[in-house]
């Protein structure tokens, strides 16, 4: 009995007769009772059954994977040295402001339809002119001053409405006329006359000396101004056909002056998905002082594990944490991105590693490969992953700039680490507009849903609009009414009905040159009042900056929005003064725009001829 049980040739023994599996992937147990309490426990009462088990999983196969030790990467820097708005001039890139400063902002609307707007800045400017007056023992002029550069209160009259309409403005008006200083009309005057302005124009000094003294303090509430708001001295980036910002910005690769665009940006966030390389673009032209030379950056590392909450582990006596919850995200079919995170999550647990490689902002880099080396002391020499055909739609990566076009050029690698904000602060929108579709009455309408109020601060635009309403009707000197008759028919003709005043038709043409191509233009809907003697009726006007490109500081022109860029869901563009602050610590002001989706699409109860029942009176 002793040597009955031993076996000299194991091979020979389990050697299968016929093909079998001799493998599992995957085992599952089949309890005999519905009790899981003495399963869930996985007691352990026999290591040879642990030994078996390890051998049908496959973990005594040899895989000869050997563990990253070591890795060397080799990677070109590069920073940007150049900004171009769309139509503007080439510029040098201060890497020390953040970029959307420098791209969303906008000139301040200081007057619209003939009236002053943003009064509370007007307000903080002349009290600063005060007190850079006072501080320099030049106080006796702030009279001279304040009759100059005063505020007035309108007068009540039809163009006047935008102000006599509501009566906070009226009470801000009333408040500042003969109290203070019309700052933003000294400033406007110092950066906008041609020639060389002075603050002391128009104003009796007596003395050349305090007549000097005066212009430089002129000059120095203009860079006073400059360090707390940011304003555009040259073209902005905006494009209000679009209702987005484009701009481009160019560094030097290889030699050449490689740009990268932003053609549609316009979400509030500027990253490097907003760019994308443009070969067709020369350059900007040289800029010798501004174009540092490519880096070549050489650096070892020791790779270490990506770990993450809620990763599968690879030990079976192991557990996940629970607080990670992947089954309760729900991405939809196209969120791309939320998928892959979850396929990332719940499949691969040690088969990443992270090299960490710190670069500064501003800075194009492109990593031309990288040495690694294993357990096995075997190094392999790895290139970026979506080489080859830009157009090749088995090209996979990520993070990558695209290229514009559809050539079959070679795709792009390089990261972009563009020199962007941290959360800024976004103050109340200024304006705020919804395009909508209304396909009943076959055109767009923006609605002022805000509209920028004359003191400074965001107003409502249907308030507003019924209280202009209100106003004219109440100022229409109505004639002796007709005799009143009696009607035998019981129905009547109406023409049009009308809409809310904060409603601004964008009725659909042609572009010239195309039978099938359209665009939407801005139009105005009359303002129908009973008893108006005024021969033909006025046209109402938006109240909102981006609305009304073509009305103000010259000549009427028309103005189109694309027609692709309102979907059927609509949009909705907002106007905000931002706040941040840049590495160094610098505080930056200034007036952006952001769009987003809208909500559907709406209906204006527009209808033209109808056949309305006549109420006749008792």
């Amino acid at each position: 009995m002793k040597g009955q049980y031993v076996v000299t040739d194991v091979d020979a023994v389990i050697k299968p007769t016929r093909p079998t599996a001799v493998m599992w992937n995957r085992l599952e147990g089949r309890p005999r009772t519905a009790d899981f309490d003495r399963a869930l426990k996985a007691e352990v009462r026999d290591a040879l059954w642990m030994l078996t088990r390890q051998w049908q999983t496959g973990e005594y196969q040899g895989e000869d994977a050997g563990w990253p030790v070591f890795a060397k990467i080799h990677m070109h820097t590069t920073p940007l040295t150049k900004y171009r708005s769309e139509g503007g001039a080439p510029e040098a890139l201060s890497l020390a402001a953040p970029l959307e400063a420098k791209v969303e902002q906008l000139p301040i609307q200081w007057s619209a339809s003939g009236q002053k707007m943003h009064l509370d800045m007007r307000a903080q400017i002349g009290r600063q002119w005060r007190r850079m007056l006072s501080a320099a023992g030049l106080g006796a002029y702030e009279v001279q001053f304040r009759e100059k550069y005063r505020f007035e209160v309108p007068t009540a009259d039809a163009a006047s409405a935008p102000v006599s309409a509501h009566r906070g403005a009226v009470q801000q008006y009333a408040a500042l006329a003969g109290r203070c200083i019309d700052g933003g009309e000294l400033y406007l005057y110092l950066v906008g006359q041609a020639g060389a302005p002075r603050a002391s124009d128009g104003i009796t000094t007596g003395s050349a000396v305090d007549e000097a003294a005066l212009d430089e303090l002129g000059d120095e509430l203009v860079k006073w101004f400059a360090s707390i708001y940011r304003v555009p001295a040259a073209e902005a980036a905006w494009k209000p056909a679009s209702l987005e910002y484009a701009f481009a910005c160019s560094v030097q690769k290889k030699g050449a002056e490689k740009v990268l665009a932003a053609d549609e940006y316009a979400h509030g966030h500027l990253d490097w998905y907003a760019f994308d390389h443009d070969p067709g673009e020369p350059g900007f032209g040289p800029l010798p002082a501004l174009l540092p030379p490519e880096s070549p950056v050489t650096r070892s590392f020791i790779p270490t594990p990506v770990a993450f909450e809620g990763m599968p582990d690879t030990r079976w006596w192991a557990l996940e944490d629970r607080k990670t919850d992947f089954g309760d995200v729900k991405p939809s079919t196209t969120d791309l991105a939320q998928l892959l995170l979850i396929e990332f999550g719940l499949v691969y647990a040690n088969d990443w590693f992270l090299v960490p490689f710190r670069l500064p902002a501003g800075t194009l880099a492109e990593v031309e490969g990288m040495a690694v080396t294993n357990s096995f002391g075997e190094r392999f020499w790895l290139k970026a992953a979506g080489k080859g055909n830009d157009q090749s739609w088995h090209r996979w990566n990520m993070y990558t700039l695209s290229v514009k076009g559809d050539d079959p050029v070679e795709a792009d690698t390089s990261l972009l680490l563009p020199p962007c904000t941290a959360p800024s602060q976004e103050g109340r929108p200024l304006e705020d507009v919804h395009l909508v579709r209304d396909e009943m009455a076959n055109m767009v309408w923006a609605i002022e849903s805000v509209i920028p109020g004359v003191t400074g601060q965001g107003q409502s635009g249907s308030e507003a609009a019924e209280e202009t309403a209100k106003y004219h009707r109440d100022r229409v000197v109505a004639s002796e009414p007709a005799e009143s008759e009696d009607y035998a028919a019981a129905i009547s003709y109406r023409a049009m009905t009308s809409v809310p005043e904060h409603w601004i038709p964008f009725v659909p043409v042609h572009v010239p040159g195309s039978n099938r191509e359209v665009q939407l233009q801005r139009s105005r809907m009359p303002r129908t009042i009973a008893g108006d003697p005024a021969p033909e009726p006025a046209l109402i006007e938006p109240r909102t900056g981006l609305l009304r490109p073509g009305l103000d500081g010259g000549p009427v022109a028309k103005f189109f929005v694309h027609e692709e860029e309102v979907p059927r869901a609509g949009i909705r563009v907002t106007k905000s003064f931002q706040r941040t602050r840049a590495t160094n610590g610098e505080a930056h002001v200034w007036l952006g725009v952001r769009k987003q989706v809208g909500r559907g699409e709406r209906s204006s109860g527009l209808s033209f001829d109808d056949i309305v029942d006549v109420e006749k009176s008792e």
